[in-house]
Parts: C-alpha cells; structure tokens; sequence
C-alpha cells in the first residue's frame, strides 16, 4: 500500500511539475541562427557609403548578426538606367532605394517592387511622409519612407569673412556677392559641374524657380493645365539660371558633380548651389567652416519658397531571393533607432517618421528652421508630370544644363519644355 501510495505523490508531482508556468522552468534553449544571408542595397546615395558601412549596418547587425547587408551604391547619373536593367535581367539586390513620386511608382506598376502596406512599423509614417511612394488611389505604398531633403546655398565661411561679405537675403544682393568674390580673383564664385547635367536642374532650376513660380501653386497648376512653362514665371527662372556661367570655374560644362564638390571642399570655391545632403560629405572633407542661406528672394516678392522634398525610401525587390529577411531589414528601417542614427549621422535628411530625433549640426539646424520661415514645395516635375516621352525632369536637367551654357536661350527653353509636355499630357494640350 506505501508503494502504491508513492507511485501516486510521484506521478501526481511529475504532472504538476509539467503544467507549472514556464518562468518557474528550465529557460528554453535558443533557437539555432539560420544560415546566413546577405542582402545587397541598391542606391544612388554614393556619398552615404561610409555612413551605411560603418554606423547603420554594424547597428543592424547587433540585432541581426546573421544578415549581411551590403550597400551598393551607382553613381546618381546612372542610377536609373541601371536599376532598370538589373531588375529586368533579375540581378538587382533584395532592398532597393526608391526615388519619390513617378520613377518608384513606375517600378512598382512594373511588379518590380513589392508592397509594404501592412509592414509592421508603416504606422509611425503620416500621409505626407508616405505620399511620394504611394499608389494614385491610395490603395498601396511600396517603399518605407526615410527622409526629405531641403535646398538652398552652402557656402564657405572663412572666405565671405575674409572678404567681409554677409548672407545675401535677395537676388540683386546675391549677384553683388558673387561680383565681389570674381572681382578678388582668388576664388570661384560658384561651384557647379554642368557634365552630370542633374545639378543644373535639381540644384539650379529648381532652387531658384520655386520663388518665381511660388511652389506648389506653379506645380499644381502645370499639372491641372492651368498654368504653362512658357509662362513668365517659369522663363524667370531660366533668366536667373542663364547668369551663372559667369561665376562658375573655367570649363565647367566639363565639370563632374564630383568634381565641383571637391572643388568646394577643397577652400578653391566660395559657394555651393546645394540640397541640404551635402551637408555629411561636406563636414567630413572640408577644414574650413561653412554656414548656409536659403534661396535669395526675386525683386518683388516678399514670401520665401523652400524645395523641401520627400527624397528617399526603400523597398523591396518583388522578386528578390530573400524576401524574409528584406522585410527584417525594412521593419527594422521603421524603428526610432534607425531613424536617430540616419539623422544624425547623416545630417541634413530630416527623418519622415514621428519619431522625435535631435539635429546637433548647426548647418542642418539653418536648413531645417528655414520650414518655419517659409512656403514649402517639392521639385516641379517629379510628380505625374514626367510620365510620358519625353520625360519632363529629365528634359529640364538636359535643358537647364544648355541655358546655363548659353547655348539655349531662356524663351527657347521653355518653349521646348512645353512642346514636349503638350504631345503626351492631355491636361496642357
């Protein structure tokens, strides 16, 4: 009877000791690490290399060890063709950096990027955050927004100092400025390479246009038809751009994008026509100090415009070999970690999520106040307006680059725009 008696406390102690909550337990094993995996970045960002390499990716990989993240960056001119031919041949990497607006929307209607709607994280992104990576209906959004970038002028404050010039606030004090530092001699006046064309556009057209045609209302109204690029506004800024050449270093129309940067930085240069992403390189390669302006105001207006543009997300490729693992990569993009690290290591991309982030840099601290200062907008043909042929921010890149150069005047240029955006855009026909 003790034996059976035993054999019962023994089993009944045996089941209690199975049922009992898993905190009073053994700790489970770890899962073993599955087999590593690497993911390749496309981007056009070749100037963020050290960035990703040394900060983003280490601080990933103390998460995700078995993950390696390559970052493979094409030079900006070239980025897009060559985006297209990987994903068509099916060589493009897993994660893919996506422009804003038309060109990543493009690649989603493709099938080439794949949707990241119900991405856990994708909540901490508010409407105008995802609006330049999201379907026209709304429906779908494909890549994770990262940050914006803002434009105006970088420039090199151990020269204005020693030749005792000031931040010009308008045009005409803007010209005097770079009268002044031609006139010394020592120094080019303005740093631009026309060979890679895109600045001409991105940090000349634009930059000066949006206060000629007053942001979003010069945008909107090109793309409901009421307004047209051969409206005066729109040749103004052409005008403007046209004056350039006379204060940029001798063969600049052979002048990389590289090179004019290492021109800057290098002290032989006294202004940088730039987007606030410069501002990284420009820290790490300059030993003078640099401050900032924004867009100088036209004679007659009295409201500043900003380009602040959505710039940059990621996706993923639809048909990458490892899907999972791309989504760890983008999930964990959506986290206040991510978001600190990329704004303050790359200091001027201003994070798009709600994330609260601190901006030390007091030259990215100039271009982020100039949002209180003034009316926003983003770049005038990167959305809707460069779907057809030609494409319209293309051909304002090519054409902008021939304005400056003089050989195409200002009337010209904006006739051709036009003509080419009436045989394809039914609203300006």
């Amino acid at each position: 009877m003790k034996k059976i008696l035993f054999i019962l406390v023994l089993t009944l102690a045996l089941i209690l000791t199975s049922c009992a909550p898993k905190e009073t337990q053994e700790a489970e094993e770890p899962e073993a690490p599955a087999e590593k995996v690497t993911l390749v970045i496309e981007s056009w960002r070749n100037d963020d290399k050290p960035i990703w390499d040394d900060v983003i990716i280490p601080a990933f990989n103390a998460h995700y060890p078995n993950i390696e993240v390559i970052f493979s960056p094409t030079i900006p001119a070239d980025y897009n063709a060559a985006l297209n031919a990987k994903l068509e041949g099916g060589t493009a990497g897993d994660l893919i950096t996506c422009r804003p607006f038309d060109l990543s929307l493009g690649l989603y209607n493709q099938g080439h990027l794949a949707s990241v709607k119900d991405l856990p994280g994708m909540e901490h992104f508010g409407d105008v955050a995802r609006s330049a990576w999201i379907t026209d209906d709304g429906s779908d959004v494909f890549c994770v927004p990262m940050a914006a970038v803002l434009h105006g002028f970088i420039y090199n404050k151990d020269i204005f100092d020693e030749l005792g010039l000031t931040e010009p606030t308008t045009v005409p004090e803007f010209y005097e400025v770079l009268d002044a530092i031609k006139a010394d001699g020592q120094y080019t006046p303005l740093s631009m390479g026309l060979a890679d064309e895109w600045p001409s556009s991105v940090m000349g057209y634009d930059v000066v246009g949006e206060s000629y045609w007053h942001g979003e209302e010069g945008r909107l109204g090109l793309i409901n038809g009421t307004k047209k690029l051969t409206d005066p506004e729109f040749v103004r800024a052409f005008e403007e751009i046209a004056r350039w050449k006379d204060y940029m270093a001798p063969g600049a129309e052979a002048i990389t994008y590289p090179d004019s940067q290492n021109l800057f930085t290098l002290g032989q240069a006294a202004i940088f026509p730039a987007g606030s992403w410069e501002i990284p390189v420009f820290k790490a390669q300059a030993e003078f100090e640099m401050d900032a302006f924004k867009a100088p105001l036209p004679e007659g207006e009295d409201t500043c415009y900003l380009v602040d543009h959505v710039d940059i997300a990621l996706g993923m490729n639809a048909n990458g070999e490892h899907p999972e693992e791309a989504k760890i990569f983008l999930e964990w993009l959506t986290t206040a970690e991510f978001a600190q690290l990329y704004t303050g290591n790359l200091s001027g991309f201003f994070s798009l999520s709600d994330h609260s982030v601190t901006v030390d840099d007091p030259v990215a601290a100039d271009f982020l106040s100039w949002r209180d200062e003034c009316e926003t907008g983003i770049r005038l043909a990167y959305q809707i307006l460069s779907r057809g042929d030609p494409n319209l921010d293309l051909e304002i890149w090519r054409i902008s680059t021939l304005v400056i150069n003089g050989v195409m005047t200002p009337e010209d240029a904006a006739q051709e725009l036009q003509t080419g955006l009436e045989g394809w855009y039914e609203p300006q026909q």
